[in-house]
């Protein structure tokens, strides 16, 4: 898809990070705006000033976690635009710790937020976008899933993050093979990004209530969080850097969006380990200093 003007893009965790930065890229490029975030206040802020710009857009605040709302959110779509092109399942949470020390709440967040709502939005708006194509020889339509890094990688103290992006990943790489059996108007693409400051560090913020934990952190996820809000508030890649990679990949049907290539090499390491039949080669290998330091905290 390299012609984006007039046609409806559906953004979910549309109110900040990556996001708005999809948000204002497409606005950019004059597309109608279907934009989604549990952040009513960032959310209203938001459609007011892509609006301002010029834009189409609507705003629905929506518990991405909810299938019920995710329905609401595709017939909100419909019903004003009347058909989708750009679908982006991009809502994401983040929680940390030793991965024993994770509770039922946080699992049933960390899930609901970064992998039902991505199973709901597949699950539902890929239909319309196959009936859109069947209906239309010049439809194009285009799922771009939100993973990570560490849907390639497993840094230690993040494993519900880590296996929440794997899911995506490994989802992602299904819908691209069923697509193709299928169709060839509706393509696919993962996003994978490294460090970006996005807010997700802060993203407990948006926590259900019923989800939250009767409980103090624990030490290992305190740490963890301080150690991914050093990480991305020092890191360089910018949200609307990432916002151009997407859109270019899109252009050119790339399924595979990194934002980091450097980070490849440790990919590649952790590939070549599972088919040697290797133990996980250490993530802190390159920084000593930093086990250490992590080690005599948990232990101490």
């Amino acid at each position: 898809m390299n012609n984006f003007n007039g046609r409806v893009a559906v953004i979910t965790g549309a109110a900040s990070g990556f996001g708005k930065a999809f948000a204002e890229m497409a606005a950019d490029l004059g597309m109608k705006l279907v934009l989604a975030d549990i952040q009513s206040e960032a959310l209203e802020t938001t459609v007011a000033e892509l609006r301002a710009s010029g834009a189409a857009v609507i705003g629905r605040c929506t518990d991405v976690s909810q299938v019920e709302q995710i329905q609401a959110l595709a017939d909100a779509a419909i019903t004003e635009f009347g058909a989708v092109h750009l679908l982006f399942n991009n809502a994401g949470v983040l929680a940390g710790g030793l991965v024993w020390e994770n509770s039922e709440k946080d699992w049933d967040w960390v899930l609901g937020v970064n992998v039902r709502s991505v199973i709901h939005g597949v699950r539902i708006f890929t239909p319309l976008m196959l009936a859109a194509a069947a209906a239309d020889p010049s439809y194009e339509g285009h799922i771009i899933n939100t993973a990570s890094m560490a849907g390639l990688l497993n840094a230690p103290t993040l494993g519900a993050y880590n296996l929440s992006k794997h899911a995506v990943e490994s989802l992602s790489e299904s819908l691209f093979h069923d697509l193709s059996l299928v169709c060839d108007q509706v393509h696919c693409s993962v996003l994978c990004p490294y460090f970006v400051p996005t807010g997700i560090s802060s993203s407990a913020r948006n926590r259900p209530e019923e989800l939250n934990n009767a409980t103090a952190l624990t030490r290992s996820q305190a740490m963890a969080m301080a150690q991914n809000q050093k990480a991305t508030g020092a890191a360089k890649v910018s949200a609307e850097q990432i916002a151009e990679l997407t859109f270019a990949a899109i252009g050119e049907r790339r399924f595979y969006i990194y934002s980091h290539p450097h980070a490849m090499g440790s990919v590649r390491e952790r590939f070549e380990a599972i088919v040697e039949q290797r133990n996980p080669p250490d993530p802190y290998a390159g920084r000593p200093e930093l086990r250490e330091q992590l080690v005599a905290a948990l232990r101490g």
